[in-house]
């Protein structure tokens, strides 16, 4: 029978007993029903003096279990998912006969909402998206993704192994141009190794990785059963940070003092964030924090970070019910937090989906989804925050028209019709800080627009510069005429930020 790579499901408590035949996967509690190995509940997390109690509601779960692979396939966990528009999408652990090599698999599929249910593409069985790779690092076993996407390129960091020789888990890289076929990088060898600052009972090594990008940087969260600062079992979240997605050069690890550049991703792993297995990591832009969720005794916990991981600037909340394993978090493309589409300013939707069951082989299964928004927030109350916040967004303009949130600048648009089009989220109510923005440029009713073979089409507003457009329907909407020009011309006009 496959075994479980990456999960973190053990029949008992002591930590030689690893599950898995590959003798490398470290032990993690039962769930709400049993002992917390790893992860200490809301109530004992440290937290930094000072740090202010977030108030929730809209407490929610899905009415079952929204992902599965198809026959054959004993369990499901350790998802990772990203909310892309009208899509969420989702990746995950399990098996796919008839993929090979035979052993842990990486799914791919999607629905209308984190509530599926989730099918692959075209409505039929979930495909698998990487499997093992005979030969390399990961030669039977790709587990434990973890994917965001930044300008076109997805990146998908996964823990493989070749076998079961201990301490054999590393981290992986693949990327493709549509989450769905992938190509490895780095010569198809590991961006990220054991550190073996130490050796304990507990044989897993370094993996279950969690990526987000935030200000050009990529922060990879993962576990590292060898690194120093580890707990007694292997439970612990390091973190390196890189503007080179395969951290080959630039690589920075956080430690006691702060970031400080390294040599290589090989380095002594000394500061860890919380004590657990198999988190997920988020940057939540409307409280200026990171966000772990991590498994307690009742449920997943969040607990938060400032942006240098010096502080605690939040007490840790509580997403209650049952789990296995887990948790993934329902994040933007980025790996930032999603938006409330109704209350920007004033809400943040915590959503995390779960292993909830211990299947016929042992492993976990039954993926369902967890939730409950963060409320009273005063995200808007910072200016710059909330270009941030409510980009995407188009709200009244003092002048009956509407004004369009894209990059940190304001479009005003004549037609609400045609902001419909371009935006993400329409509100009915102008929130206050938009009276404190410049207005950059208006598209007005009949604007020119262009087109160019092979660069779309395109807005020329009346600051002189060119915005892309990506829905051609807002040019039907506008009443414009489209005229075709060559690319040279296109690329001769300043670039405006893209709309819709």
């Amino acid at each position: 029978m496959r075994e479980v790579l990456g999960g973190m499901l053990a029949a008992v408590l002591a930590v030689t007993a690893l599950a898995g035949c590959t003798g490398s996967v470290p032990p993690q509690a039962e769930g709400s029903q049993g002992g917390v190995i790893g992860g200490a509940p809301p109530e004992t997390t440290t937290t930094s003096p000072g740090a202010v109690q977030l108030q929730t509601g809209s407490p929610r779960e899905s009415p079952g279990v929204v992902a599965a692979g198809g026959p054959g396939a004993p369990y499901n966990y350790g998802p990772t998912l990203m909310s892309d528009g009208a899509t969420t999408r989702m990746w995950w652990c399990s098996q796919d006969p008839a993929a090979l090599p035979p052993g842990d698999d990486i799914l791919y599929a999607q629905a209308g909402s984190p509530d599926g249910p989730f099918t692959g593409p075209g409505g039929g069985v979930p495909p698998a998206a990487l499997s093992g790779n005979p030969g390399q690092f990961d030669g039977v076993h790709a587990c434990d993704p973890s994917v965001i996407r930044v300008d076109g390129t997805y990146y998908l960091y996964y823990t493989g192994a070749a076998g079961d020789h201990a301490l054999g888990n590393s981290i992986g890289l693949a990327t493709s141009t549509d989450g769905i076929t992938w190509q490895r990088v780095n010569g198809g060898r590991p961006i990220v190794d054991p550190a073996h600052d130490t050796h304990r009972d507990n044989l897993y090594g370094a993996g279950q990785p969690a990526v987000v990008y935030l200000d050009g940087w990529f922060y990879l969260m993962f576990t590292d059963t060898t690194g120093l600062g580890a707990g007694w079992n292997g439970a612990g979240q390091f973190v390196l940070r890189s503007t080179d997605p395969t951290f080959a050069s630039g690589v920075e690890a956080l430690g006691e003092a702060g970031f400080a550049a390294v040599a290589s991703t090989v380095t002594p792993r000394t500061k860890s964030l919380v004590d657990a297995f198999s988190a997920d990591l988020m940057w939540i832009d409307a409280l200026d924090a990171w966000a772990i969720a991590h498994e307690t005794a009742d449920g997943t916990t969040v607990t938060f970070w400032d942006r240098d991981f010096v502080r605690s600037p939040y007490r840790p909340l509580l997403i209650p019910g049952a789990w296995r394993e887990g948790p993934g978090l329902v994040r933007q493309p980025d790996g930032h937090a999603p938006v409330s589409a109704t209350d920007p300013c004033g809400r943040v939707p915590l959503d995390v989906v779960r292993a909830t069951v211990t299947g016929e082989a042992n492993a976990p299964t039954d993926l369902r989804r967890f939730g409950l928004d963060i409320v009273g927030v005063d995200a808007c109350a910072d200016p710059q925050r909330a270009l941030t916040i409510l980009d995407g967004f188009a709200v009244p303009s003092p002048v009956r028209t509407m004004d369009l949130v894209v990059s940190g600048q304001v479009v005003r648009v004549d037609r609400r019709s045609v902001a419909r089009e371009l935006a993400d989220h329409v509100l009915d109510r102008r929130p206050d800080v938009m009276d404190r923005f410049p207005v950059a440029a208006r598209l007005e009713s009949g604007t020119r627009a262009l087109a160019a073979d092979g660069l779309g089409l395109g807005f020329l507003l009346d600051d002189g510069r060119l915005y892309p457009v990506r829905e051609p329907g807002a040019v039907t909407a506008n009443g414009s005429s489209t005229e075709d020009v060559t690319p040279a011309r296109w690329r001769g006009f300043p670039a405006g930020p893209a709309l819709g």
